[in-house]
């Protein structure tokens, strides 16, 4: 007989960053907070999520991370050190918000630690490191992750159940953008409604050392925002049946780059899916054209998908969409809509706790990726940043890629 007992998490935090205290603050509010409301306005039975431990460069942080956004829970174990958290026997599973570029190494240390890894977009720096670490995990024996949190929201699963459903016919083309105004010469404050509480990513004056401008931390615009559209373009495109799972048949970008650091500030790039000959198993032919800026504001229609016989248009921020609007053509008459319907979508929390459920129910199960963002797919975002970045001539400082 089946458990009637949910399934519990133990998650170790590594970082005490904006995105770190996202992560901890939504899995705080449905267990602790408002424990009651959760189930209901959630329909999440299976699984419980509980801060075992936090881990800091500086104990004093850790302790400072958990009073302010743990309600100084004092189960909560601090450490100043990433590697105490590793070696917490109460530990089950990792959350990494560090920079891009601290990824790989503390991945891969929690992994020889024999710790469940969730792993904050982009999950590498390049697509080698991304392979040094599949491969340690698969002989861990741990289940690994990406943090693309946007593919686990209902709406992505949704539109996903829509393009696929045939009604559309064929997705055709797709554009996608993310960008945001950081006014790098510090005219203005911006801000970004990333997670709920990552605030201020672009102020005045950014300094040359933020992560937004520092090539030491990954920065620029394709690495810290390019993820997104890509998201939209796997997630239409790559994964439609007619595509059997099939890489790109081409990859095409282009970069401007800020004299300040030398950083990509604005990125367009193509991901063209076509058979490349007629013994191919796909048969989708279809392009998306994306785009990420760190100087220019972002527009409503973040992602449009076009069919042969209709638009998908999912509405801004395509991080964490609230909406989308489907566009039906009359039947032999393209571009002549019939019937249009938006679907609205509202979350308790941030929108960040769908895939933490995934992780703990993967976890559950035994397995050692997740279905819905295995491993093929962030193989391939990190292959198609490779090659935009390749082309762009963007290349990282000496010893910033562990593995090439």
């Amino acid at each position: 007989m089946a458990s009637t007992q949910p399934f519990v998490l133990h998650w170790g935090i590594i970082s005490t960053g904006n995105i770190a205290r996202s992560f901890v603050l939504v899995l705080l509010h449905w267990n602790l907070i408002v424990p009651l409301i959760i189930p209901a306005s959630r329909d999440v039975h299976d699984v419980v999520h509980r801060i075992t431990a936090v881990g800091s460069r500086s104990l004093a942080t850790a302790e400072d991370f958990v009073r302010k956004y743990a309600n100084g829970d004092k189960s909560i174990k601090t450490y100043g050190s990433y590697a105490e958290v590793y070696a917490d026997e109460d530990v089950d599973a990792v959350y990494i918000g560090t920079p891009h570029t601290y990824h790989y190494e503390n991945a891969l240390d929690a992994i020889k630690a024999t710790k469940h890894v969730l792993c904050e977009k982009p999950v590498t720096s390049n697509a080698a490191e991304l392979r040094s670490l599949l491969a340690a995990a698969k002989e861990e024996g741990v289940f690994f992750m990406e943090g693309l949190w946007t593919r686990f929201q209902p709406l992505a699963k949704e539109v996903k159940k829509i393009a696929e459903s045939g009604i559309l016919g064929e997705p055709v083309a797709l554009q996608a953008d993310l960008s945001s105004d950081c006014k790098l010469h510090g005219l203005s404050i911006a801000r970004v409604s990333f997670p709920v509480v990552r605030l201020i990513v672009c102020q005045l004056e950014l300094p040359k050392t933020h992560r937004i401008l520092n090539p030491y931390l990954g920065g620029g615009a394709l690495l810290d925002l390019g993820p997104y559209p890509v998201i939209w373009a796997l997630l239409a495109l790559y994964e439609h049946p007619s595509n059997k799972k099939s890489k790109p048949s081409q990859i095409t970008g282009a970069m401007l780059k800020t004299p300040l650091t030398g950083v990509d500030r604005s990125t367009a790039f193509t991901v063209t899916f076509a058979p490349t000959s007629s013994s191919t198993p796909n048969t989708l032919a279809a392009q998306a054209v994306l785009s990420c800026n760190i100087n220019a504001a972002s527009y409503q229609a973040g992602v449009v998908i076009r069919y042969e016989g209709g638009i998908i248009v999912v509405h801004a921020p395509i991080y964490c969409p609230p909406s989308f609007t489907v566009q039906y053509f009359e039947e032999g008459n393209p571009g002549s809509v019939v019937k249009e319907e938006t679907r609205q979508f509202e979350y308790v929390g941030n929108g960040l706790h769908f895939q933490a459920d995934e992780v703990a129910r993967c976890v559950r199960d035994g397995k050692m990726e997740s279905e819905l963002w295995g491993h093929d797919k962030s193989l391939l975002e990190m292959e198609i940043l490779d090659e935009v970045r390749r082309q762009g001539d963007y290349k990282f400082p000496p010893g910033v890629e562990k593995v090439v």
